[in-house]
């Protein structure tokens, strides 16, 4: 148990990053889509870019993070920074190659993604995503010393500064810009004809300007390129960077392939509007991404004092529980929460009960993977995945034709589904845990029936009478995990008034 309240601990500062800080960054959302109408197609642009920058920075890390734990953790004892040198130095060398190649072929690469008229795009986000991939690494070293604190505060710190730009970008400045006072002054550093350009390039100076602060964990020690060590990281990292491609292909290809398929000023539109409501659908994301963040050097930590399978098994539950109580919150809320994007995209709303059904199964598979990973069997990462991107990238091909965005949003459901099943059944033979299948399906079922009762009912319904109803559910679920899983006498401050009263 002490080992799951260390868990919960770091994961509630990383998730201060990530849900916090995802939260914040949801500032934009309603800022891009009031400024952006959905009839221009501006934001389905800033979604396409984004979701090749996604898999672009998997390709640049290449799995060097998670390999960076399993060696600094297996064979790091001795000489730590002889791993954290070498790693940094191979994903430096590989950002600054890609940088290079895309600037050599710019307008080339530019009129391949249609966008030739605004290659500044192409280019800007190339150098921005190079540099995320390069801070990946420092970032992951944070987390092994077990420093969450700088970790969350940089994480942060981006954020507030992209936000804060942002709303100076595209909304003060071009409110000064109107009034023919200001109009000479603020045409200095405003050109309304820049457009969602500013979006890419404020990206780029926050990106920047961050790595500025990892002075310390970029000197004070001797750059070594160990170049035996780097192919015994090569050998393990690259099922894990297959493993990476496909599991961001499960987040972006239907982003990629929607434009294709929908051609034309209407395809960014109709993906605009999906990726407005998709946003709305990421809270489940920030929960996974606080829980990885927390849970993979937790992981590697624990297997080098021995089997820790029963803690593996609860820590499964209790993720289950949160994001099914995650779940049921923003769906009973969504009538509020649904304000955060202008009206014009509201009808893509349906997408996020699936997209965030979506979500929960890519964070049980991520629960999952660990145990080829701790048998150094990170091959079999790569057929999963593999096999769930091609069901995901069969489904939107095949449907979106018909069913628009929609198909986007259940091929994630059948994308992660797929992996998720393969990832178990495989894992019962090679590294057997035994997950509390029984009380995690009385949570899945509870969940599906209160969601299944928000969803009937009747519209006519008032708001207040609405949102009452959904409040009694939710209550009724987290009362449900604090009676058999989270009894109040084991509660850290509240147990105490238990306990004496017993």
């Amino acid at each position: 148990m002490a080992n799951l309240k260390s868990l919960a601990k770091d994961t509630a500062i990383y998730g201060l990053s990530s849900i916090v800080g995802r939260f914040l960054n949801y500032l934009l959302v309603p800022l891009y889509t009031a400024r952006l109408a959905a009839s221009s197609g501006g934001y389905g642009v800033i979604t396409e870019v984004y979701s090749y920058t996604a898999l672009l920075l998997v390709l640049l890390t290449f799995g060097m993070e998670t390999t960076f734990f399993r060696f600094v953790n297996k064979e790091g004892g001795r000489d730590p920074m002889r791993v954290y040198s070498t790693t940094l130095i191979a994903v430096g060398g590989v950002g600054v190659a890609f940088v290079a190649l895309v600037l050599g072929f710019l307008p080339q690469i530019a009129a391949a993604l249609d966008y030739a008229g605004h290659p500044e795009y192409v280019g800007t986000m190339a150098v921005c995503v190079a540099i995320d991939a390069f801070q990946c690494i420092p970032f992951a070293y944070l987390r092994y010393r077990r420093r969450p604190i700088k970790f969350a505060a940089l994480k942060l710190l981006f954020i507030g500064l992209n936000i804060g730009l942002n709303l100076v970008y595209f909304l003060l400045l071009p409110a000064l810009y109107a009034r023919p006072a200001w109009h000479d002054v603020v045409a200095c550093v405003y050109d309304p004809s820049v457009g969602v350009g500013y979006a890419f390039f404020i990206n780029l100076a926050c990106t920047a300007l961050v790595t500025f602060f990892f002075r310390r964990e970029l000197t004070g020690f001797r750059y070594v390129f160990d170049r035996r060590l780097m192919a015994r990281m090569w050998h393990y990292a690259w099922p894990i960077l297959i493993l990476g491609i496909a599991g961001i292909l499960n987040q972006t290809a239907d982003k990629m392939i929607f434009p294709r398929i929908v051609d034309g000023p209407e395809g960014k539109v109709q993906l605009g509007i999906y990726g407005a409501c998709v946003k709305i659908a990421m809270i489940m994301a920030m929960i996974t991404q606080a829980f990885r963040y927390a849970y993979e050097p937790f992981v590697f930590g624990k297997d080098r004092e021995g089997d820790n399978r029963d803690t593996y098994a609860r820590a499964m539950k209790y993720f289950v529980i949160f994001t099914l109580l995650a779940f049921l919150i923003v769906v009973g809320y969504l009538d509020v929460i649904k304000h955060i994007i202008a009206p014009g995209y509201w009808d893509g709303l349906r997408v996020v009960p699936i997209v965030m059904a979506a979500e929960i199964l890519m964070g049980i598979y991520f629960n999952l993977s660990f145990w080829y990973k701790l048998i150094d069997r990170t091959i079999w990462g790569a057929w999963f995945s593999g096999a769930g991107c091609v069901v995901l990238v069969a489904v939107n091909v095949a449907f979106i034709p018909t069913y628009g965005y929609m198909a986007c949003a259940w091929a994630g459901v059948a994308g992660y589904a797929t992996a998720m099943l393969l990832s178990y059944f495989v894992g019962r033979r090679y590294y057997p845990i035994r997950y509390p299948l029984r009380s995690i399906g009385v949570y899945v079922l509870l969940a599906a029936a209160f969601f299944a009762v928000m969803q009937w009912l009747p519209a006519a319904w008032p708001l207040w009478a609405r949102l009452g109803v959904n409040t009694v559910l939710i209550g009724l679920f987290a009362a449900h995990a604090v009676h058999y899983d989270f009894p109040l006498r084991a509660w850290p401050v509240v147990g105490r008034y238990f306990r004496k009263r017993s």
